[in-house]
């Protein structure tokens, strides 16, 4: 990972933030995306840069206005001279029950999950067959099993998935693109979620009985970057054994 050029979107806090300690640590240069959690992304910055100056970079950007997607490839090899990998992390994540779905809601939803990873692979791909490098799609394991009463996020997440595959094809030999998808890792930040029953019920279905760490999915990020060159087009599941339980 020396040397390695690596942009991160969603990168300033959770599952985003433990993929960029990560990656940082093994020696790659991050470019973190953020939307609204400034105050994590600068944290997040100058921890990293204190362990190695000048090595981390951020940059603001609302990934459903699709005319700036290009101009965060663009900010990205301007500031540090290439990119060799594009980690599509950011995700919106909410309910939406069938009779109450509306546009806004689907164009967010599919914007983040799906708009958004498809437009900036599309930018970044000249850039990433020149280096020979790779994307990594942060999925989820309900592309393939919907979650009740998500409907839209199931859709957009099954579409990211197709992506992968598409893009694995589109871009080969030079591009390698796969996906993790994680299972119960960090628990989301909406109060419907903090019910212990609930949580308990989810627990019990993995194979390990416990919930997964973010850095959990790091390291598969890692390994599908570094340690598989002879992999892409692939989905690897990091969920505790919850998908072959249910």
């Amino acid at each position: 990972m020396q040397g390695k050029v690596v942009l991160i979107t969603g990168g300033a806090k959770r599952v985003g933030a433990a993929i960029a300690r990560c990656l940082h640590a093994h020696g790659a240069r991050i470019m973190v995306h953020y939307r609204t959690s400034t105050n994590e992304a600068r944290a997040l910055q100058a921890e990293l840069n204190a362990h190695r100056e000048d090595s981390v970079a951020l940059i603001q950007g609302d990934l459903l206005n699709l005319a700036t997607l290009p101009s965060i490839i663009r900010e990205t090899i301007k500031r540090f001279g290439r990119l060799d990998v594009l980690v599509n992390n950011a995700s919106s994540f909410f309910p939406t029950v069938i009779g109450e779905i509306e546009e806004k809601t689907w164009d967010d939803l599919i914007g983040t999950n799906l708009k958004a990873p498809m437009f900036l692979s599309q930018a970044a791909a000249v850039e990433l067959r020149a280096n020979q490098g790779c994307i990594i799609n942060i999925v989820d394991i309900h592309a393939d099993r919907p979650m009740k009463n998500y409907v839209v996020y199931s859709i957009a997440k099954g579409g990211l998935v197709a992506l992968t595959k598409s893009l694995a094809r589109e871009l080969a030999p030079e591009v390698r693109v796969n996906g993790v998808a994680p299972g119960a890792i960090v628990w989301p930040e909406e109060e419907a979620w903090s019910d212990e029953v609930s949580r308990q019920r989810i627990i019990s279905q993995t194979l390990l009985k416990r919930v997964g760490e973010p850095d959990d999915i790091a390291k598969a990020v890692r390994y599908l970057i570094y340690d598989a060159p002879y992999v892409t087009g692939q989905i690897l599941a990091v969920d505790g054994g919850r998908t072959v339980n249910l």
